[in-house]
């Protein structure tokens, strides 16, 4: 069977994967963005309650949590959050801030999938839906991908496939299993940005305090937010525990 070729082929049409393969076609590469859904941007779709928490305008590497702190300084330097908050104000989508400097659309998420879906076309990226992709090779001049629809080459290949967060959407372990093909080291998965559970015995006592809201500042060593904090009727959960969790 004849292999297409492509300067780059991406895994994933989530926001990572579009952004991708927009910025690469406009670099004029010919692009192949695959995804095994039946859409693209389906996590974009439901976040923010369906109306797209889509940047916050105080990110920066002061707000990033992680065992390398250095890791996003270049990234958040060569394109900031408001480099992308113009991109959609030149769409005409509108949008508010709620606390923290959180960016919301007014209108559904779509707006935002749709403004992605039209810089894949102006950067004339083919996206292949419902395909999956189920082996990828090395070769001498980039790697060889063989897909549901068939087999592909390319230059530079990008997984853009994210964790393992929401497997009812098609989430699974495909990213962690390449990294692991190429002798990457990968550091054991755990739950984040979850509620906490109380143990019954605290539970009884205050399943009474259960829709409650309040502000709080959680801390967990030297990290701490000050945000909401909701009791539910199996533990804690709110903007303050998802991010201390």
């Amino acid at each position: 069977m004849k292999s297409d070729n492509y300067n780059t082929v991406i895994i994933g049409a989530g926001a990572a994967g579009m952004m991708a393969a927009a910025e690469a076609g406009k670099r004029g590469r010919t692009v192949l963005l695959v995804d095994h859904a039946e859409s693209a941007g389906e996590k974009i779709r439901i976040s923010g309650g369906g109306r797209c928490n889509f940047t916050n305008v105080h990110a920066s590497p002061k707000q990033f949590l992680s065992q390398n702190p250095h890791f996003c300084i270049s990234a958040l330097k060569r394109f900031t959050a408001r480099d992308f908050i113009k991109r959609v104000e030149a769409r005409g989508i509108a949008y508010h801030e709620k606390t923290l400097g959180q960016l919301f659309c007014d209108g559904p998420s779509q707006q935002i999938i749709d403004m992605l879906l039209e810089d894949l076309a102006a950067a004339r990226v083919t996206l292949s839906l419902e395909t999956e992709a189920h082996e990828i090779t090395k070769t001498e001049s980039g790697f060889a991908v063989r897909l549901s629809s068939g087999p592909v080459t390319c230059h530079s290949l990008i997984i853009a496939t994210g964790g393992k967060s929401i497997p009812k959407m098609g989430a699974t372990a495909f990213g962690y299993r390449v990294a692991e093909q190429f002798g990457l080291r990968v550091t054991e998965t755990r739950p984040a940005l979850v509620p906490l559970t109380f143990e019954p015995m605290m539970l009884e006592r205050l399943k009474g305090l259960s829709g409650v809201s309040v502000e709080a500042v959680v801390s967990h060593g030297k990290v701490k937010f000050h945000e909401a904090l909701l009791f539910t009727h199996r533990g804690l959960s709110g903007p303050a525990i998802l991010q201390i969790s």
